[in-house]
């Protein structure tokens, strides 16, 4: 299913007071009113926080700052407070967010743990929810290394969430395995009660979702990353995967496509970050991450955009 890509949208290095002035990631888009609302992570001279940009046209960005602040030393996003996920019930966003308590060479790393914050708006002020735990890592499951937040969607009478997991092979710590699995609420700000199986196997080394329903043919489209190892370097995100399912609780990892990899971007060769999806007009628009070029840091980053036309179409293979 592959995209036309449009390229990079925002570049690092300019935003208020140093806040990117290393990199940024995790391109994650709303709308309201109007206007988009792109929540991205950048790094400068606080470290990693989680900002905002704003748009009228998808071309000109205005960039506001972190919208939260990092934890105190020895609370669980005392070294990221990154990649919100929201949802609006009423007169409320309730943003779910990825909080961590370490860092590995100046970026957030494991444990990743789901956190809540609530606003009356997208532009915030967002109001961290200390108390509330929507779920948490668990130790002998798919997700005891990583349960972090993801995409939100109603289903009837419950909500469903669309969360990374990660876990680490039994008996070879070198190999880290991740998926995705449904958590599932009735009050976004209450607990939430994990599927006991992933919706994937935890080989598929898929992380990250955004959906989107395609109303022509009653199908759902998962957008997700696929994490690539290249012999004798790290791991990365190789490239945005799309999956199908006519049924939010069924999934098939047979069916799926790739949307945006090196043959298709143009302007990165080897490495595309997080994936967010928004309806606009008759295109989807699929916001991402990259270094650019080969490279396959998570410094020095910026976002970009590409295209599908709808309505969806499964591909053919």
């Amino acid at each position: 299913m592959e995209a036309q890509d449009q390229g990079v949208i925002l570049k690092h290095g300019d935003g208020p007071d140093g806040c990117d002035t290393l990199g940024a990631r995790n391109a994650i888009c709303f709308r309201e009113n109007g206007t988009y609302y792109l929540f991205y992570d950048g790094t400068g001279e606080k470290g990693w926080l989680n900002l905002l940009a704003t748009s009228r046209d998808l071309t000109h960005w205005e960039k506001k700052g972190p919208t939260m602040d990092r934890g105190l030393p020895g609370e669980r996003d005392s070294a990221g407070a990154n990649s919100p996920w929201v949802y609006r019930e009423g007169d409320d966003w309730h943003m779910f967010y990825v909080g961590s308590p370490n860092l590995t060479d100046g970026v957030p790393s494991f444990p990743y743990l789901t956190l809540k914050a609530k606003g009356r708006s997208l532009a915030g002020p967002w109001i961290k929810q200390k108390e509330v735990v929507p779920f948490d890592i668990k130790p002998g499951t798919y997700y005891s290394v990583v349960a972090s937040a993801g995409y939100v969607v109603r289903a009837k009478a419950e909500y469903m969430m669309f969360f990374s997991s990660t876990v680490i092979k039994p008996g070879n710590p070198s190999v880290i395995l991740r998926t995705l699995g449904i958590a599932r609420t009735k009050d976004l700000d209450g607990k939430w009660t994990v599927d006991p199986a992933p919706i994937f196997p935890v080989e598929e080394q898929v992380e990250n979702s955004s959906l989107y329903f395609e109303p022509t043919s009653n199908l759902w489209f998962l957008f997700t990353n696929h994490i690539g190892l290249e012999k004798g370097t790290d791991e990365y995100t190789d490239a945005i995967w799309v999956y199908w399912s006519t049924d939010l609780n069924k999934w098939n990892r047979e069916n799926k496509a790739v949307v945006l990899d090196g043959k298709n971007c143009s302007w990165s060769k080897k490495c595309i970050g997080l994936p967010s999806v928004v309806p606009i007009g008759n295109r989807l628009a699929v916001f991402y991450d990259s270094p650019g070029g080969v490279g396959t840091s998570h410094l020095g980053r910026d976002l970009g955009l590409a295209w599908l036309e709808l309505p969806l179409v499964v591909p053919r293979k």
